[in-house]
């Protein structure tokens, strides 16, 4: 529920406050650079419109349920909001910037208690209070931690999965990410978020259905960037990526009159190719992630015309040849035209394998074989972009001076 990266800030200082047993005076809140960028400009849900890591962390220690994890702030009410007022008024925040290699990292100490995430969104490696260890889970700070099963994927046994998983196993999930996902989007073309970018899109280019997949995919984020409290089902620790490979799937699905079960065997696709394809970059970077959700949707979509292993791998290609290297600046309005942009190249590389068009290895950063391009890619997110990482946060933090 909202921006991810703000509610892990809530989080642990929800568990921080679980630890301590009282609300603390002195809070010192070490973050990666990533966590900053991605804190700063969105607003933090159930705060009433308010921003910033100041907001998070005090509503985390304030009113967080850390039983609830990411829907921490969920059960938060309107008339409380004058507190977290006086709380961030009187409270001495000390923010610093971690050291840790991994871009995920968010520490937090609240008089005598301490709690550390890293790697995930989710992932508590810490918690003390004074002398006594709560929790410590071993962790290795490397640039990228990928789980096991992650290293398991491959587009080949993706679409051999969704040909064969059985319905039960992936049906409650599926519902769930198609409930709420197009809940907010329909709330993203009804109300007044951010840019209205969804709404601009529909306006600007009509009803079709490419249009509107990319429309929808948008309006959710606008909502969902600019203070909706509504949930989202999240791909790869992203609610906006969760938007992006889901949306334009469902959209297909209804114009093509797809079964439910049609649908439910794209949505596996697109969500574990998006998966895969963020797999090698990490969490969190200066690739902006709905390009890998974009790619995966447009593999979804595939699926949805009868597309296997062949055609899929094409789709996927000629997506993240068209729009990788797209920067990621934080969590904020944008975000929404980005995806529009992510969800147009994943389609276009679909259209162009269905017109006998292609981009081959030797294209740029085309490589033969599609989990070659797809390690390419990591590797040109991963560690090609770390200076242009650093120089957006530098910029970003500049424009605060």
């Amino acid at each position: 529920m909202g921006c991810t990266e703000p509610i892990a800030v809530a989080y642990a200082g929800a568990l921080a406050r679980r630890a301590l047993g009282h609300l603390p005076e002195k809070v010192t809140l070490t973050v990666s650079g990533n966590i900053i960028k991605n804190v700063k400009s969105v607003i933090v849900p159930h705060t009433g419109g308010r921003k910033g890591l100041r907001t998070a962390i005090a509503a985390g220690l304030l009113f967080g349920r850390p039983d609830k994890e990411l829907e921490v702030l969920s059960e938060v009410l309107p008339e409380q909001l004058s507190q977290l007022d006086e709380y961030c008024e009187g409270l001495y925040l000390n923010v610093e910037r971690s050291d840790a290699r991994n871009p995920f990292d968010i520490r937090v100490r609240a008089d005598s208690a301490c709690v550390r995430i890293a790697g995930t969104h989710t992932n508590v490696v810490e918690i003390r209070n004074g002398d006594e260890q709560i929790l410590h889970r071993p962790w290795e700070d490397c640039a990228v931690t990928v789980p096991e099963n992650r290293k398991l994927l491959t587009v080949r046994d993706i679409v051999d999965f969704a040909d064969q998983v059985r319905i039960g196993d992936v049906k409650e999930l599926m519902d769930t990410q198609i409930s709420l996902n197009t809940a907010i989007a329909e709330e993203g073309m009804r109300g007044n978020y951010g840019a209205g970018i969804g709404k601009i899109l529909l306006r600007s280019y009509g009803g079709g259905v490419q249009n509107r997949a990319k429309a929808y995919a948008a309006a959710g984020s606008d909502a969902r960037m600019n203070g909706c409290e509504m949930p989202v089902v999240i791909n790869s620790g992203s609610g906006n990526q969760g938007l992006t490979a889901s949306l334009p799937v469902i959209v297909y699905a209804g114009e093509t009159g797809a079964s439910r079960e049609q649908l439910y065997r794209a949505l596996v696709v697109s969500n574990l190719v998006a998966i895969h394809l963020k797999t090698g970059i990490g969490t969190l970077s200066a690739y902006c992630g709905a390009t890998s959700a974009g790619a995966g949707a447009g593999a979804g979509v595939a699926y949805l015309y009868g597309g296997k292993f062949r055609e899929i791998a094409h789709t996927v290609v000629n997506a993240l040849a068209i729009n990788s290297g797209m920067i990621c600046d934080g969590a904020k309005s944008s975000c929404a035209a980005k995806i529009a942009s992510a969800v147009e190249a994943g389609l276009l590389g679909m259209q162009m394998f269905m017109h006998d068009s292609q981009f081959y290895g030797g294209d740029g950063i085309v490589v033969k074989g599609v989990e070659n391009t797809i390690r390419a890619v990591g590797e040109l997110a991963r560690e090609g972009m770390k200076e242009t990482d650093l120089e957006i946060i530098h910029l970003m933090m500049d424009s605060e001076r």
